[in-house]
């Protein structure tokens, strides 16, 4: 029997997940001198990319643009790309574990944290992930029913997609509509009465997550004026020894020019503030009518940094309508996959799965990038993550540390069992066509894509092309 990883023998790979993370560890993969290796990228939409196209908000097309980087590894002979397959649901981890050598998590963090405060169960309330899927025309979210007749928004957080949510609240909607944004969203955002977004942080500016390019772009919105209030980021001992970081200090800098432009005349507004929590959302009818805030001292918290303390002085905002929470990401547990459920991600010990925190290794199983790590870093950051993953699967095939299983490599082998499934599965190139149908229906709208928003038309657009992505 061939040793796999050879010409006689390829090593077979299944990665599931077909975002970033995935696509980083099948190129490290491809690019392993003398790695004879063959790869099965699984995803459970029929379309690829996970949050380069689905979380990237629609006006930072250069971001998306790293897509052309995947659709490259792709086209690579010794990949092939199952689309509209979902671990759990249509193939087991003993299905792959039957067919492939090795086998790759790059599930991300499909879920967000809760803020576990009063009234966060009241319609209105929706964690920031729901709404950058809906904008973006995700299958999961595009039905949610966000009501924007409210006069004031909320978004909790100061991470990078806090200020996507805050932007895309705020901005002109006919600027977006020249985007990929999906259309239902452009619709319901024409019609938006929303006036007031409040962007709210637990703790300093200095301590704020957003780069110093996401703030700046807020400042820059033509209708709304970036209001922040001087007491609030005026900055303790600890904070001011962290300006040394480069895009602190910007962030900082740009915080206090806008605090002496003041309140401004534009008609919509952002109210950046710092050092409040909230406590509780208020209701009326069932839904969120107001927030109810606490104002924090910070404090250090002896790891050079500061810790956020509730002061008892306590406000309420009214009118605000809508709440999102944009305060942290956590994995969902997959059918057969050991979980960390305090970590919130795939139980792993440097990209090497284990049966559980802690526990011994289950050989021939990885994972990759949020579902790895947790969700920390931008598309970019999971490229040195990926490779690090592969760079430990080539160390164990080498080593021989590889389940003793008999193993189906045969290239029919899961498009046999996926038919015998009855499972509708979109190769890359019917996601290419795919694809070419959005860009068409986009030029004919004006804009750069019209997504398909739902999966039944993406696999109606495989079999008939004529088919156009409904509102």
């Amino acid at each position: 029997m061939s040793t796999p990883g050879t010409a006689e023998r390829p090593l077979c790979v299944a990665v599931i997940g077909a975002g970033p993370s995935g696509f980083y560890a099948v190129e490290a993969l491809l690019k392993t001198p003398g790695l004879n290796v063959r790869v099965d990228l699984f995803d459970r939409l029929p379309s690829p990319y996970g949050l380069a196209r689905g979380g990237v908000a629609p006006d930072h097309q250069k971001i998306k643009a790293v897509t052309a980087v995947y659709d490259r590894v792709a086209s690579d002979p010794r990949v092939r790309f199952f689309g509209n397959v979902k671990l759990g649901r249509d193939v087991t981890v003993d299905d792959l574990r039957e067919r492939y050598d090795q086998i790759v998590y790059a599930v991300g963090c499909e879920s967000d944290r809760k803020m576990g405060i009063p009234g966060e169960e009241l319609k209105g309330s929706y964690s920031a992930t729901d709404f950058v899927g809906w904008y973006n025309g995700h299958p999961d979210y595009r039905d949610l029913p966000f009501d924007l007749s409210c006069e004031a928004a909320a978004v909790v957080g100061i991470g990078n997609v806090a200020i996507d949510v805050v932007r895309i609240l705020a901005q002109d909607p006919e600027i977006l509509a020249r985007t990929d944004i999906a259309e239902h969203a452009v619709s319901a955002l024409r019609k938006s009465k929303v006036k007031r977004v409040y962007l709210l942080g637990r703790r300093g500016p200095v301590q704020a997550a957003f780069s110093p390019k996401e703030i700046e772009e807020l400042g820059e919105i033509e209708r709304a004026d970036l209001i922040v209030k001087e007491d609030e980021i005026k900055l303790d001992e600890v904070s001011k020894a962290g300006l040394c970081d480069a895009s602190a200090k910007k962030n900082y800098d740009y915080l206090c020019e806008a605090v002496h432009k003041g309140a401004g005349s534009k008609d919509h507004k952002i109210l950046a503030r710092f050092s409040v929590s909230p406590v509780e959302l208020i209701g009326k009818d069932g839904r969120v009518s107001a927030i109810k805030l606490e104002r924090n001292n910070l404090e250090p918290d002896g790891k050079g940094s500061v810790k956020a303390r509730g002061s008892g002085q306590f406000e309420t905002i009214e009118g605000v309508g809508l709440v999102f929470r944009s305060v942290g990401y956590r994995g969902i547990p997959v059918p057969g996959v050991p979980f960390d459920e305090k970590a919130g991600r795939v139980a792993n010990d440097n990209g090497r799965v284990v049966a559980a925190a802690g526990g011994p290794v289950v050989l021939s199983e990885y994972v990759v990038g949020w579902a790895k790590r947790g969700p920390s870093g931008l598309i970019g950051t999971n490229r040195a993550c990926s490779v690090a993953t592969a760079a430990t699967m080539v160390e164990d095939l080498k080593a021989g540390r590889l389940a003793q299983r008999g193993v189906d490599a045969s290239m029919e082998s899961t498009p046999r069992l996926l038919a015998s499934k009855g499972v509708k599965v979109v190769s890359f190139a019917q996601w290419k066509a795919i694809d070419k149908l959005e860009v068409e229906n986009g030029k004919k709208a004006g804009k750069i894509r019209e997504k398909f928003t739902r999966v039944s038309e993406m696999l109606a657009a495989v079999d008939a092309p004529a088919v156009g992505p409904k509102a």
